[in-house]
């Protein structure tokens, strides 16, 4: 008769212990890899720049923020303006925009709203997206902020982004679907669905590609895009 012998849970560890550690090891070494590694080399210097854009870091996403209007754009003839916020002002010197999950962005002001069935969808399954904007009078100092300049050339192409990532009725309006966290701001409905793929970070560094701004290799935390985003401009 054959005995199958049972290992004792000492034994286990001591066995698998130094396997599960290199496999930890690796996804910490690449995930470092990813955050610290840019997506491209060799930039060339831009001339001209000009036109100020500034990041945003919440500490779970990153948000871009653009001047409401200037010589190159004007958001007041895609969004009503005054409509963005519920407080008084009527006007906003600059927007931010965010992209994520519907659910996931609505409900979770900060981290500690957060809730594992909510988090877990936002991943895991195909979900509705939502833009976030919010408008400033001067850029925001109670927030990690930082700015860099870019030319028109670059600017226009992460305006056209962010403007096609607003879903729109049947008339070519943006949707508005609620109150924002704050007085200054408000949800709309988006394009896209968020993923563990594309998340809000992912989002925000599709758009400053399309500035030829680099980002990280890997764009799912908003620290490492703030990390990489400077201005090749001299």
């Amino acid at each position: 008769m054959k005995y199958i012998q049972i290992l004792s849970l000492p034994r286990l560890l001591y066995r698998y212990f130094p396997r599960c550690f290199a496999a930890i090891f690796f996804s910490l070494a690449l995930l470092c890899c990813g955050v610290l590694i840019p997506a491209k080399w060799g930039n060339h210097s831009k001339h001209d720049c000009e036109i100020k854009i500034c990041l945003s870091n919440t500490g779970i996403h990153s948000n871009i923020i653009v001047p409401t209007k200037n010589r190159v754009f004007d958001w007041h003839k895609y969004l009503s303006i005054d409509e963005i916020g519920i407080d008084n002002a009527k006007n906003y010197n600059y927007l931010s925009f965010g992209w994520g999950d519907r659910d996931f962005y609505m409900s979770t002001p900060s981290l500690k709203n957060l809730k594992l069935s909510t988090t877990f969808k936002a991943l895991f399954l195909p979900t509705p997206s939502v833009m976030y904007v919010k408008g400033y009078q001067i850029i925001p100092n109670y927030l990690e902020v930082k700015c860099i300049k870019i030319n028109q050339n670059d600017y226009l192409p992460l305006i056209n982004f962010i403007e096609s990532s607003f879903q729109l009725d049947v008339n070519g309006t943006s949707i508005r679907l609620g109150n924002g966290h704050t007085d200054n701001a408000g949800f709309y409905a988006a394009k896209g669905s968020y993923s563990i793929l594309r998340n809000c970070n992912s989002w925000t560094a599709e758009g400053l590609k399309k500035a030829d701004v680099n980002t990280p290799l890997w764009t799912g935390l908003s620290s490492a895009i703030m990390l990489h985003f400077q201005s090749n401009c001299k």
